[in-house]
């Protein structure tokens, strides 16, 4: 059974638990995907992913294109087996890098052009190679290819962007074979209000799985992105899952949630454990900082992932300080249970009937005490 299946919507606000049928398994939403970008998560096992509560990850079409290629992925029995995760598992197009790598790509009517980062070789993928790459990489739910535009951008060149979006999508949908894979449709526009609805009742009459909402945490501000994810998600099918790329932080999510999004994903976790920060309740944590010189406490006293279980923050400064690889491993893992236990905290007001107060109130505490907030979808 493939779909989805919304349990119960917040009283006051688009808020839902939902859960998501896949081939791998069913998915409880709001849901939270660390990111492999090429296959695995950065320093971290997929026994060490699970403990953390993690149950469906995403990975990155055009990075396993590049290398070790969708074929090799396919003939060793798909991307479940190559990257040990029995669970699901989702692919976004490539569209991403059109933005990310705008300096080595050529965009045209029908597809992009990269000049591969790694050796320049050139590459091409269009809607039709994005939808059969991830059809052969095997993941459960697929992305439409899309063009994602930078923040500023020129109207005609937005709506360029936006248009091109719509056509591709139309060419994944064809291209398409239902099978056990869900497709999602990618709206795109900018934060421009109009274009995103266009685009958005464009994707809608296509009758995709879900829906994503793209092209965001690109440089347009915290205040631009919330009001173009509340105007864009009011728009997308209430029986269908809606997804924020790449975005975000605490704050952000729960923000999201509070519109009615179901799934995220982002390298906030990960990236900032590698870099000696860690989430907590109180707001960003630096290790580095001498103050942790003989800290005997752990990250967080109630958190019970295996840092805060076995490690002082003195330990933990001590690896950072000396290139211990254990330091950011610890740190990642610990990042990565934080936003587990925060989407459990949130189903749980869900299902008790009290979000939208508490969301109200995180949302407060997270303006007073500060949390980390550069955001993107790379690794």
């Amino acid at each position: 059974m493939q779909g989805f299946e919304i349990i119960s919507v917040d009283s006051h606000c688009p808020a839902r638990v939902g859960v998501l049928h896949t081939a791998h398994g069913d998915v409880n939403t709001p849901v939270f995907m660390p990111v492999g970008t090429r296959g695995a998560v950065k320093g971290i096992t997929p026994a060490q992913l699970a403990e953390t509560g993690t149950v469906m990850v995403l990975a990155n079409t055009y990075h396993l294109l590049l290398r070790p290629g969708a074929g090799v992925i396919q003939s060793l029995g798909g991307l479940h087996r190559f990257m040990s995760w029995p669970g699901p598992i989702l692919t976004d197009s490539g569209g991403y890098q059109v933005f990310s790598l705008a300096t080595l790509a050529r965009v045209g009517d029908d597809g992009v052009e990269f000049s591969s980062h790694i050796d320049g070789e050139k590459i091409y993928l269009d809607a039709e190679i994005a939808t059969r790459a991830q059809r052969r990489l095997g993941a459960d739910i697929i992305m439409c290819f899309d063009e994602p535009a930078a923040f500023p951008c020129e109207p005609a060149r937005l709506e360029t962007a936006m248009e091109r979006t719509i056509r591709w999508a139309k060419a994944c949908k064809k291209t398409h074979r239902k099978g056990q894979q869900l497709l999602f449709g990618v709206v795109q526009g900018g934060v421009d209000l109009r274009l995103r609805s266009r685009c958005a009742r464009e994707l809608v009459k296509l009758d995709f799985d879900g829906y994503a909402i793209g092209g965001l945490s690109v440089g347009e501000g915290r205040e631009n992105m919330l009001e173009t994810v509340e105007h864009t998600a009011g728009l997308l099918p209430a029986d269908k899952p809606r997804y924020l790329m790449g975005v975000g932080t605490p704050s952000d999510i729960i923000a999201a949630v509070r519109a009615g999004v179901d799934m995220f994903d982002c390298v906030l976790p990960t990236r900032n454990g590698r870099n000696a920060v860690a989430f907590t309740e109180n707001g960003p944590l630096r290790l580095r900082n001498a103050s942790h010189i003989k800290d005997a406490r752990p990250i967080e006293t109630d958190c019970d992932c295996c840092c805060c279980r076995n490690f002082t923050r003195a330990a933990l400064r001590h690896f950072f300080n000396v290139g211990e690889m254990l330091g950011p491993i610890l740190l990642s893992i610990h990042n990565l249970r934080f936003y587990q236990r925060l989407m459990n905290r949130i189903t749980q007001a869900l299902e008790k009937g009290c979000f939208d107060r508490w969301a109200k109130e995180q949302l407060v505490r997270a303006n007073l005490c500060g949390c980390p907030n550069k955001q993107g979808a790379g690794t």
